[in-house]
């Protein structure tokens, strides 16, 4: 799980039930206020909830290629920004003769003769020494997926289900985080914390097309999905195409994820399982060490009916109240009644602090101080539930970085970590300089007068 990911923010939470109701118009208050009003219209806001025909819906990728759809995806992925793809056009670029561009796509799409571009494979480093594989798609690719994801998301968004809350419209890390800890609360000790490997690489294109195609019978827009699913990945010189999973880093590519594993979400419902599940992270919380073996078993079944994999080491059961089994889930580590950050998270935040902090940088104290506080407000606001104790260590590690770059400006040697320096630099000199104190933060937060 990113940090991004980690701290993301929540601002409504909606279950997939109220979804249904409506017929609001984006803009308005309601639980469709997401929803693009140019495509979904009182009239097909009204039919999410009274269904379709035949349960499938008709004749939609007009509503893609319509021009002011276009413009509205394009406006969304230009706030997006992002890097230029294989053609190395990127959003300036694109920018300039936007006007054109959105023209020549509309035609292309109406006309049936549109076919996305290859997608360009970069490294991004994962704080472990090891790397994450993402794809760049370009734009125009970003725009058409764009305007794809407006017309079929509220679809989907009408039959999934409650416990699911990952790259959802206002649902977000920490309504997760606050339903793990109300089951918790509950008595719901038990935990099968489960990890599926390589998720992403290895949905099963045929079966997540079926999926899809429940739900909608416009083949053309079956046909734009599909060639998404299949567009050449070129790194390097390296050029192939894919034959399972959807491309990470593509705009569509959450959705499809949610798709397919919305029926499992379905399955643990219907069976009496609380589980709570962001993408592929899921934990299913349950009162008893014997309702969790079963529900395990049963989601192992589930699993590999459906052509995915269990992760054998960072599957299994644990009593939360135990101080040795307790579980991550989105950066917290719950464990003995308490929310720890994970180990993971923990080496995130000090990575960062430490780029910010070398003691080389020969910027001012209130420089350094200006470029740190945004970084530990943030994430402070998503870590803000943890243990005290995580916060005054991070302090700690925090000063004796900024001593350390005080000590070498005065040209003496050492780490910050003196007496000495706690005698001429004390936590009171950095709280006057502006420095975020995080265990003040979390005081404050805690007892607000």
């Amino acid at each position: 799980m990113t940090e991004a990911r980690q701290g993301e923010q929540s601002t409504r939470s909606e279950s997939a039930g109220e979804a249904k109701q409506g017929p609001d118009i984006p803009g308005r208050n309601g639980p469709s206020w997401w929803m693009e009003a140019t495509i979904w219209t009182e009239r097909m806001v009204s039919a999410l909830g009274n269904g379709v025909k035949g349960g499938k819906w008709f004749s939609l990728v007009d509503k893609v290629y319509r021009p002011t759809t276009l413009e509205a995806a394009w406006r969304k992925v230009a706030r997006n920004k992002g890097s230029a793809g294989v053609d190395g056009q990127g959003i300036d670029r694109f920018a300039v003769q936007a006007g054109r561009y959105l023209a020549e796509l509309q035609q292309h799409l109406e006309a049936g003769s549109y076919w996305p571009a290859a997608v360009k494979r970069v490294e991004i480093p994962k704080g472990d020494g090891r790397t994450r594989p993402l794809g760049i798609p370009t734009v125009k690719d970003r725009i058409v997926q764009t305007a794809l994801k407006m017309v079929l998301e509220p679809i989907f968004e009408a039959q999934f289900r409650p416990g699911s809350y990952g790259f959802r419209p206002g649902r977000g890390c920490k309504d997760a985080l606050r339903e793990v800890d109300r089951l918790l609360k509950e008595g719901r000790c038990f935990v099968v914390d489960a990890d599926l490997k390589s998720y992403f690489d290895t949905i099963p294109h045929d079966r997540l097309m079926d999926r899809v195609a429940a739900s909608i019978s416009d083949g053309r827009i079956l046909g734009l999905i599909q060639g998404f699913l299949r567009q050449d990945i070129l790194k390097e010189m390296e050029r192939w195409r894919p034959t399972a999973g959807t491309p990470q880093g593509a705009v569509i590519s959450p959705l499809l994820a949610n798709i397919y594993l919305h029926p499992l979400d379905a399955l643990m419902e219907e069976s009496g399982y609380r589980m709570v599940r962001y993408a592929d992270d899921f934990v299913i919380l349950c009162q008893t060490e014997g309702e969790a073996q079963a529900a395990l078993r049963q989601v192992t079944a589930w699993v590999t009916a459906n052509g995915l994999t269990l992760h054998p080491d960072k599957t299994r059961i644990g009593d939360c109240r135990q101080p040795d089994q307790g579980f991550a889930f989105l950066g917290y580590r719950f464990e003995a009644g308490h929310r720890f950050v994970r180990q993971k998270s923990r080496k995130a935040i000090r990575d960062k602090v430490r780029a910010k902090t070398r003691r080389s940088r020969g910027a001012s104290l209130e420089r350094i101080i200006d470029d740190l506080n945004p970084v530990l407000k943030g994430w402070f606001g998503y870590f803000k539930h943890a243990v005290r104790s995580e916060f005054r260590s991070l302090d700690g590690f925090i000063r004796r970085r900024l001593r350390a770059i005080l000590r070498k400006q005065d040209k003496r040697p050492g780490f910050g970590g003196a007496p000495t320096d706690h005698q001429r630099w004390p936590n009171a000199f950095f709280a006057a300089h502006g420095l975020f104190t995080l265990a003040a933060a979390h005081q404050q937060a805690r007892h607000p007068r």
